[in-house]
């Protein structure tokens, strides 16, 4: 079973937290929160704006996105947990790049 996203939503999975801090430390499972990068697996046709237009969603499947914190609504797909979120709960898109 899939699910298609409507208008400005996207629905996403969760990429998984590290077990690890920099320095070496394991992370117990009760003092990790929930991850804020996530992976698009499908995006909504777009926002409906007042004129009756639709403006096409900023980010496309396979993009790796920072969502807000608070954001959202977690679904059980196949077994694997997902999130949908708006378009305006998308802070921004992660890229690889040198520095």
């Amino acid at each position: 079973m899939m699910i298609r996203p409507l208008y400005d939503r996207i629905l996403a999975q969760r990429l998984d937290e590290q077990d690890k801090t920099s320095g070496g430390l394991f992370i117990p499972d009760n003092a990790k929160e929930k991850p804020l990068e996530a992976m698009v697996i499908a995006v909504g046709s777009g926002k409906l704006l007042a004129n009756g237009t639709i403006q096409p969603i900023a980010v496309k499947a396979g993009d790796k996105i920072l969502i807000a914190k608070y954001s959202g609504s977690d679904v059980k797909l196949v077994g694997k947990d997902h999130i949908i979120v708006r378009e305006d709960d998308v802070l921004g898109v992660l890229e690889e790049g040198s520095q």
